[in-house]
């Protein structure tokens, strides 16, 4: 195979000696040849002519002026990227009225208890569990086994979901939502009219139905003194009904008193239902449980 020219070169010889004597005159560096041509105006039209080296020197700097980097793009994980897809892009609400037809109630514009059911079939979840009623809360439903038109279509929205994966892609962040203090409470609050049924006019929450709520409720993060309390209710059935402010003082209650019910102060503005829970749970510890 042929050599190049620099392996048959002698040791020690340079680069300048290989020019030969005309070639030696016509080199010259490259600034140089930037102003030559620039005073011949062959160079850029865009500059004037130079008369020195300095002044190219500079032009070729603003020639060449480096361009700041870009920051790495970030790339998501397929997993993640799956995620968003549900999640990130406009919702349609075509695709909702479509949903919400394929549960809807033949005789009424809203989704009945037959329609919940395959609705939470298809969402892989039991009617009873809690991710239903906190998803219930996320669509303001008004009454328990329904969600009107307005409340399934908007509830969607608020989501930005609109499709039943794009729904189970939300459990975890719902899940995490209820965790925090302030979304806890507000979830809470609003579940005692999701358990009164409007259309009779009911204003007070049935025993039963109160305990059933408690239960679910605290399902994820149970307080210490919530199995004596539905036992104590379950063990005097003359409680018919509990009271708006006494389910809503519930949650201070539950957070104030402890595991022993030992820093209960009857003097303070408490529920008289509250009174007679902690002297039942007294007088059972006294072996002297009364009777009301």
């Amino acid at each position: 195979m042929g050599k190049c020219q620099s392996c048959c070169e002698p040791p020690g010889s340079s680069t300048e000696t290989r020019f030969t004597s005309s070639q030696r005159s016509d080199y010259r560096p490259a600034q140089h040849i930037i102003s030559k041509d620039l005073e011949r105006g062959t160079g850029d039209p865009g500059f004037t002519s130079m008369s020195t080296g300095k002044s190219a020197i500079a032009s070729d700097k603003k020639m060449f002026t480096p361009y700041p980097k870009l920051p790495p793009i970030k790339k998501h994980s397929n997993g993640e990227g799956k995620r968003l897809s549900f999640i990130s892009r406009d919702v349609s609400e075509s695709k909702i009225l479509a949903m919400f037809e394929q549960y809807r109630d033949a005789g009424e514009e809203a989704i009945l208890a037959e329609g919940i059911e395959k609705f939470c079939s298809d969402l892989q979840v039991n009617p009873d569990e809690f991710i239903v009623l906190v998803l219930a809360w996320k669509f303001n439903a008004e009454t328990m086994c329904k969600f009107t038109k307005e409340e399934f279509v908007t509830g969607c929205k608020v989501l930005k979901v609109d499709s039943i994966k794009g729904i189970q892609s939300k459990f975890t962040d719902l899940l995490n939502e209820v965790k925090n203090k302030q979304s806890f409470k507000e979830f809470y609050k609003w579940t005692y009219k999701f358990g009164l049924e409007i259309e009779t006019g009911q204003r007070t929450l049935p025993s039963d139905m109160a305990m059933g709520l408690w239960k679910l409720i605290f399902s994820q993060n149970q307080p210490p003194v919530i199995e004596q309390w539905i036992e104590f209710l379950e063990e005097h059935p003359s409680i018919r009904g509990i009271p708006r402010d006494t389910w809503d003082m519930f949650l201070n209650f539950v957070e104030q008193v402890g595991d022993d019910l030992s820093t209960y102060d009857d003097t303070e503005a408490w529920p008289s239902l509250f009174d007679d829970f902690v002297e039942y749970q007294n007088d059972k510890q006294n072996q002297n449980v009364k009777s009301f």
